[in-house]
């Protein structure tokens, strides 16, 4: 009698407790997927640090995690549905209870990769995250992208030509109204287009690498991304979504000059860390490096665009070494996995700045302020300078431009606006155009 008392007691106590309550161990707050051709990320959000092993199985290729101390749960089950069909490197995710207090994710890959598995812990509107990184295991190489891109948009625009042309050619043929009836001979088949590359080549010829170095290249690096969402505007702009759109507009701008070809280090909603940013940019041999942010402050009086270079020394203002700060904590909001092999050696790379850098990074700075100061209010009318790790290439004139602070509601609302995107990057095209005609960029020896 005394045990069936006590087991209706303890199923009376299992019905009263919430589905958090019943949950071994951690609970699943989160899980997020950031495709890219670069990598893909994955994350899940705990309320607790997860522990997690992973393996590689063949036949198909896929990647294997066992998550411990863990039951199944709706949150982790959404994992399938995240999955987007563009996605380079993931073809879809299955989530079950492997074993008691085990959970198993196998993802099924597309191509063959080399993972990353790595802890945060909590940060920012963040709490313990597990990160799955999967990256090629051939690395996309910049440079060879920058050739696709162009080899694309060339035969794209021959193939404009040759449709206008064709088009041309049908309005002479047909008859004019009351006219004679003219014979047009048959017209020619028309070939079946070559399909559309999609991935670069393995690699660069020393012709594809001489017509690159005839162009003036600008690496474009729209701020933020994935997992940082940068700073929100009070309706709930984020930072990282309209610097991309800023940076794609700007990017065809440049494209659309015959001389100069642009390259952004990221085109999507993904996280590049700030070591990254700078490698992609040396990796192309970029002429010039441009940073593009919104960024925000303690109270929404705030108000301007600045521009912004390296400083060796300190910053020539309490804001600008506050700006640099937050800038420079992206990767931590973001995710970088600190145990990676070449993050002490590209972080030691970014201490060797140049005096001569940071002189070209002051003009060209110059050069798109007094640009952008005819769009909007500034903030500083010279350009400021502290210590942002994302301009610190040693042999590229860098600047960080704050478009505006999208924590000003009006600056937010400007932000929205297609009109004033398309001024605003209409200033920078200008700005960039006229620092160059001022310093040429074949007047520097391109390194090989």
């Amino acid at each position: 009698m005394r045990r069936r008392q006590a087991l209706q007691s303890l199923g009376a106590l299992v019905l009263s407790l919430g589905p958090a309550e019943l949950v071994f161990g951690a609970s699943i707050l989160a899980v997020r997927v950031w495709p890219a051709n670069d990598y893909t990320r994955l994350t899940i959000e705990s309320d607790k640090a997860l522990q997690a092993a992973h393996f590689l199985a063949d036949g198909p290729q896929r990647l294997v995690v066992d998550i411990e101390n863990l039951e199944l749960s709706p949150a982790l089950r959404e994992l399938v549905g995240k999955v987007r069909p563009d996605d380079p490197f993931i073809a879809g995710v299955r989530v079950g209870q492997n074993q008691p207090r085990v959970v198993r994710l196998v993802i099924d890959l597309k191509q063959a990769v080399k993972p990353q598995q790595f802890a945060l812990t909590p940060v920012a509107a963040y709490q313990h995250r597990l990160v799955f990184d999967l990256y090629p295991t051939e690395a996309v190489d910049p440079l060879a992208s920058l050739i696709l891109e162009r080899d694309q948009a060339e035969r794209a625009a021959g193939q404009a030509i040759q449709d206008a042309l064709g088009e041309f050619i049908v309005r002479l043929e047909r008859p004019l109204p009351g006219g004679p009836v003219v014979a047009s001979a048959p017209a020619a088949s028309t070939p079946a287009p070559r399909p559309r590359q999609t991935t670069p080549p393995a690699e660069v010829t020393a012709a594809q690498r001489e017509r690159i170095n005839r162009l003036t290249v600008i690496a474009l690096d729209p701020g933020h991304g994935g997992e940082d969402p940068g700073a929100i505007g009070p309706s709930g702009l984020k930072e990282k979504d309209v610097v991309l759109q800023i940076a794609l507009q700007l990017r065809d701008r440049i494209n659309a000059h015959p001389s100069m070809r642009a390259m952004l280090t990221r085109d999507d909603d993904f996280f590049v860390p700030l070591h990254e940013r700078v490698n992609k940019a040396r990796r192309v041999q970029a002429d010039l490096f441009v940073s593009i942010h919104a960024d925000a402050f303690f109270t929404p009086e705030a108000r301007g665009a600045s521009v912004f270079a390296l400083s060796q020394g300190g910053a020539t203002s309490a804001a600008a070494r506050w700006m640099a700060n937050k800038e420079n904590a992206a990767d931590v909001v973001g995710g970088v996995n600190i145990a990676a092999k070449d993050a002490q050696v590209l972080r030691a790379l970014l201490d060797m700045s140049t005096t001569a850098q940071i002189k070209d990074s002051l003009k060209v700075g110059q050069e798109v302020l007094s640009r952008i100061g005819s769009v909007g209010r500034l903030h500083k009318r010279q350009v400021e300078q502290a210590g942002f790790a994302v301009l610190k290439a040693p042999d590229i004139p860098s600047i960080l431009v704050e478009t505006a602070f999208i924590s000003n509601p009006q600056e937010e609302s400007r932000l929205r606006d297609p009109e004033y995107q398309a001024r605003l990057v209409e200033a920078l095209f200008t700005g960039i155009r006229r620092y160059f005609a001022r310093n040429p960029a074949l007047s520097r020896q391109r390194s090989t």
